[in-house]
């Protein structure tokens, strides 16, 4: 993982431009998303947050995690159904996921031959590729 700058300035400087503060609660759920590999729902996270001890309102986490979207610190994971799922994109590839559409479960894979796919693509058209997303919907064999 390259970090060009550390998160909490990233999230600092946009919250400044935006006339908000960076309070401990945002801070804390900053911290809490940092510390969760992969794929991550709001209430995984506030379960994390709880368990730390620290108390953030459910309102606060999904402000706090608006905000990081609109920064570009978290990335929302297009997932069938009704849960919101997100996960940590600032310094780093975004996971490659397998949706299971019969269970709800995202399962985190790594496929390096996709980028030199994607680099070709862009290439051979003029372009350079800023990103990709690439995600599975699958259902288990009956």
């Amino acid at each position: 993982m390259q970090i060009v700058e550390p998160l909490c300035a990233v999230f600092r400087r946009k919250l400044k431009a935006e006339g908000a503060k960076y309070t401990p609660e945002r801070a804390q759920v900053l911290d809490a998303i940092i510390q969760i590999d992969g794929v991550f729902e709001v209430d995984q996270l506030a379960d994390a947050l709880k368990e730390s001890e620290q108390h953030v309102s459910k309102a606060t986490i999904y402000r706090t995690i608006r905000l990081l979207q609109d920064t570009g610190i978290v990335q929302r994971v297009l997932v069938e159904g009704e849960s919101a799922y997100y996960q940590l994109v600032y310094g780093r590839r975004p996971d490659d996921l397998i949706i299971r559409m019969d269970s709800g479960e995202v399962i985190s894979v790594s496929v390096p031959e996709l980028t030199e796919i994607r680099d070709r693509l862009c290439a051979e058209r003029g372009l350079k590729a800023k990103g990709d997303r690439f995600q599975v919907f699958a259902v288990g064999e009956e």
